[in-house]
């Protein structure tokens, strides 16, 4: 029997599943938890991994059966060292591991044929380098291409994998440019729910510097796309927006140990997320949910370097003794909110949630913590 739809979710809504590497096997989760309250998305999008859980929903594969491939999947199943062209053609290889095996895992959970052919609309971001320039296929005018095609090319992590040309456009990873294409779907919808498993909360890297040129780069990537991201949740202006940020922060993009860990930390949050949406999905706008917080600065530790205070005036000032303070308060943010928090050099500010019932806790949105 199909479940009732869940009350606060407006009859069309959009999907939209970001990238993250093996954490976005948490996506999974997410999708139970929209399938046991009767959400049925009007259409689907999604960056890299998010693309490849997204396509796999529009194929018609159950949560087990996704479950089941994720649990089962093993790192040679996915990178394999191309060690030939590497050797024979050295700094001109275009990429570290082999085309093929990423390529047989698009095969068995893509949908075969062109994006007409699809039964709910499917919207794939890559990034064609050449042009510098966006490609979400499936948008009118990109829809006579192949889905596993442009599935792969918005998997192939430049540097990692080798680019997918399409349509006479050399395209990689979406998620260079957009991470979680939230705002090119929003049109015609009435709101968006949004999973983010990938760039927004970050824990700090040791020793990056000795573990090679690739963890160099995947960091470098991670900053990159946090800081792109949060430019487009503060500037959002389209409908209202269910963001969803499962608790994965703390795993590695690319490791196979936390599978299981991963996919219940999407349910999870994704539950408490639906549960506790209300009615502001029928609002104008705006990023959802929102929660009352309580700002404070350690003054022992404040150097007065001034960066809060630039970055939000409207919430933090210097003192007369260069000291940084808070403004007002509390304040109602959404997880899109607080990015100058952790770009205090000395973990200055810290950010408590009052409950409901008055009660407080220390929010781990951004906390810096180590690996």
């Amino acid at each position: 029997m199909t479940p009732p739809p869940a009350k606060g979710i407006p009859p069309r809504v959009a999907l939209v599943l970001g990238g993250g590497g093996l954490k976005g096997l948490a996506h999974i989760g997410a999708l139970r938890a929209l399938e046991e309250r009767g959400v049925r998305p009007t259409l689907i999008a999604g960056t890299s991994v998010g693309a490849l859980i997204a396509a796999a929903y529009v194929r018609g594969l159950t949560i087990e059966q996704m479950e089941t491939r994720a649990l089962a999947l093993r790192k040679p199943d996915l990178f394999r060292v191309d060690h030939m062209s590497m050797v024979v053609k050295r700094m001109l290889s275009p990429s570290l591991y082999l085309e093929q095996p990423l390529q047989n895992i698009v095969d068995s959970l893509a949908p075969e044929g062109t994006f007409r052919d699809l039964s709910i609309p499917l919207f794939v971001n890559t990034v064609d380098l050449e042009r510098g320039a966006q490609v979400t296929w499936g948008l009118p005018g990109l829809q006579d291409v192949r889905v596993t095609d442009a599935v792969y090319a918005s998997c192939a992590l430049p540097g990692f994998f080798p680019p997918r040309v399409i349509d006479g456009r050399t395209c990689v990873d979406g998620g260079v440019m957009e991470n979680m294409p939230a705002m090119m779907v929003s049109r015609h919808v009435d709101a968006v729910i949004a999973v983010d498993v990938g760039s927004t909360s970050l824990t700090a890297a040791r020793r990056v510097r000795e573990k090679g040129f690739a963890s160099i780069f995947m960091r470098s990537a991670q900053l990159m796309m946090r800081s792109l991201q949060q430019m487009q949740l503060t500037a959002w202006h389209g409908p209202p927006l269910l963001l969803v940020r499962p608790a994965v922060w703390q795993y590695n993009w690319f490791s196979f140990a936390h599978t299981r860990a991963m996919i219940d930390a999407g349910y999870a949050a994704a539950c408490e997320a639906l549960d506790g949406v209300g009615d502001s999905l029928y609002a104008s706008g705006g990023v959802y949910p929102r929660r009352k917080v309580e700002l404070t600065v350690d003054r022992a530790r404040c150097t007065g370097c001034g960066i809060c205070a630039t970055l939000a005036p409207d919430i933090m000032q210097m003192d007369a003794e260069g000291k940084a303070i808070t403004v007002g308060g509390p304040h109602e943010w959404s997880r899109a909110d607080g990015a100058f928090v952790p770009e205090c050099p000395v973990q200055a500010i810290s950010v408590e949630v009052i409950d409901g019932d008055g009660g407080r806790h220390r929010t781990m949105e951004h906390t810096v913590v180590g690996e």
